[in-house]
């Protein structure tokens, strides 16, 4: 299976840094050469580094390339963005990318509402849908890495008009998540004094690391999420450890785990905080832990081989789910009572489980040490929100959905615009420091609230209609360089529990647990606070159907063909799995649990 990659290493010394082909069509491409820069221009740091870039690279790995007609209009058919990600960025983005507030503070507000058996239940339903996702996410961004990703998926493979709605819905989650975190991050260090700066001097601080990564492009925000998902693991695993042994009774004599506790506090006060409804209001908390996860297929069109790195980056969010999320949920549940005073009213490090529970241990320093990590990974956090909204949102300029200027992207590989557009609405943190600005604050952040559902819901449907329109269109699933576990059958389940989650998140936004408003305004508020996000995706949905009166294609008419980069036949793919299969069956097993 011949493999052809446009840019495995640099043009000679002395050729132009852009050169041109042309095509069987007779259409002139253009090729741009980055290693033709000085290292500080692609690093992002003179001002050369911020003019356009003058072509694509050309740089992702086509396989089967001998089948087809014109590879060099294969080639030119990549995105403008440079494939600088490496496969360790990858896998560590998937893995512990996404391990930041809602997992290490916002578990704990769950734990109050669910108790410990609703945690798990939310966290387990949520995670098993998420696999499903990833999967699907897999299977067809290995074989488009397009710029945009997902929603560039969507306006091929579902209808514009949604994907106009869900990809500004997804700009602006992450445009107000940003502000939100750094909020959170200020928070965090006030754990160690209230009178150390004000919450507004360490938004600003925040703020101005964020500028200074994001200058770095692609590459910066690789590093810091590969070094910080590093900490995040090394803590959660270190915690787990801890856990046990405290729920064993082999805690520090000084401490509250000096004995045997095992489930006790599944008995007193009990698994449940708040019955069913408490389930439902745990559900959009463990979505919002999740968020981020779907940032691999954005990733996937800054990597020069995805067929080679994506699967290992899949099956990662498996291992993170199970081994991380639920084990350390599970010895929080163990360890901590849903009762606990110090879960209730605070949304900053003081109420996270991980540090009550290090604390209650009596174990001097592991709590700072969880507090240090808590403000990285919120930082980790905003720098996501940066990449995931200016991509997504250069891609909306791509397909005409937003203005040109965002589809900008200069020589350093950064969509400039686009990251400026994101963050400048850092500076909405300030409103949570104002008394009269936290409701509106509080409102942006409702504006959002549901927005990662609908991407995963997105993300599902289109692999519906991809399988669809690739059996209608004569294809066989054996040509597939990866294909997902469950299949659209996978994907179908996941559309399911989405559909559930909202559901469940209806029912809390009409009966909350605090009661409701005694007025119908208090009703109303308290209603769109939790909702607000359904009416505005549908709002965004009608306005690009009204803008660019576009209708989903049906299955033979979906375009299988642009941004492809695997043209392999199923004798090829067949031809391959049969040799791996002749493998010893430790190194099988060891494919089918980590790689492709």
């Amino acid at each position: 299976m011949a493999e052809q990659n446009e840019k495995e290493k640099p043009a000679a010394a002395g050729e132009d840094s852009v050169k041109g082909s042309e095509g069987n069509d007779g259409q002139h491409a253009e090729f741009y050469d980055p290693y033709k820069e000085s290292r500080l221009t692609r690093m992002g740091l003179t001002f050369e580094s911020f003019k356009r870039a003058p072509g694509t690279t050309g740089g992702q790995v086509v396989s089967g390339s001998q089948n087809v007609h014109d590879l060099e209009q294969i080639l030119a058919d990549s995105p403008m963005l440079q494939q600088k990600m490496k496969p360790r960025h990858l896998t560590m983005i998937a893995v512990g990318g996404s391990i930041g507030t809602g997992l290490f503070v916002g578990s704990g507000s769950a734990l109050n509402k669910g108790g410990p058996a609703g945690v798990l239940i939310a966290w387990l339903l949520i995670g098993v849908m998420l696999i499903n996702v990833t999967q699907a996410l897999g299977e067809m961004s290995i074989l488009y890495p397009v710029s945009g990703g997902f929603y560039t998926l969507a306006v091929r493979f579902l209808d514009p008009s949604f994907a106009f709605a869900m990809g500004w819905n997804y700009v602006f989650q992450w445009a107000v998540t940003l502000p939100l975190e750094i909020v959170v991050a200020g928070q965090t260090v006030q754990y160690w004094g209230m009178d150390i700066l004000p919450l507004s001097v360490w938004i600003t601080i925040f703020w101005i690391v964020i500028v200074i990564v994001s200058v770095f492009g692609t590459l910066g925000f690789a590093e810091e999420e590969f070094w910080s998902s590093c900490l995040k693991l090394l803590v959660a695993v270190m915690f787990i450890i801890i856990g046990i042994v405290c729920v064993c009774g082999g805690g520090p004599s000084s401490g509250k785990y000096n004995h045997y506790i095992g489930g006790s506090m599944w008995q007193n006060p009990g698994a449940f905080a708040n019955g069913f409804p408490g389930v439902c209001a745990v559900f959009v908390t463990a979505a919002f832990a999740f968020a981020g996860t779907e940032l691999v297929g954005l990733a996937a069109s800054e990597t020069a081989n995805p067929r080679a790195t994506m699967p290992a980056a899949v099956k990662g969010t498996f291992w993170r789910i199970t081994l991380i999320y639920i084990t350390s949920l599970t010895i929080i549940g163990l360890l901590i009572p849903y009762d606990e005073p110090r879960l209730l009213g605070a949304s900053d490090a003081s109420a996270s489980p991980f540090v009550i529970a290090l604390k209650d241990a009596g174990i001097n320093g592991l709590d700072h040490f969880v507090n240090v990590t808590i403000c990285i990974s919120v930082l980790s956090i905003g720098l996501s929100c940066v990449y995931g909204g200016s991509r997504t949102l250069t891609a909306l300029a791509e397909t005409g959905y937003a203005p040109k200027v965002f589809g900008y992207v200069d020589k350093s590989s950064r969509p400039l615009w686009s990251v400026v557009a994101i963050l400048v609405c850092a500076p909405l943190a300030y409103l949570r420091v104002a008394t009269t600005g936290t409701v509106v604050f509080d409102w942006l952040v409702s504006l959002s609230g549901l927005s990662t559902l609908f991407t995963w819901l997105s993300i599902c449907l289109c692999h519906i209609r991809f399988r669809r329109a690739w059996k209608v269109q004569g294809h066989s699933t054996d040509e597939l360089p990866f294909r997902a576990m469950g299949g659209q059958w996978g994907s179908w389940f996941g559309v399911v529990l989405i559909f559930l989650v909202l559901v469940a998140q209806l029912y809390v936004a009409i009966w909350p647990l605090d009661g409701q408003a005694e007025t119908s305004a208090g009703i109303a508020e308290g209603f769109f606070a939790a909702y607000l996000a359904v009416p505005v995706m549908i709002l965004f949905y009608v306005g690009g159907y009204a803008w660019k009166r576009t209708l989903p294609r049906r299955a033979h008419e979906i375009d299988l063909d642009s941004g492809r980069k695997s043209w392999l036949t199923a004798e090829e793919m067949n031809e391959w799995r049969a040799e791996r299969k002749r493998a010893p069956w430790y190194v099988r097993m060891y494919r089918i649990l980590f790689t492709n």
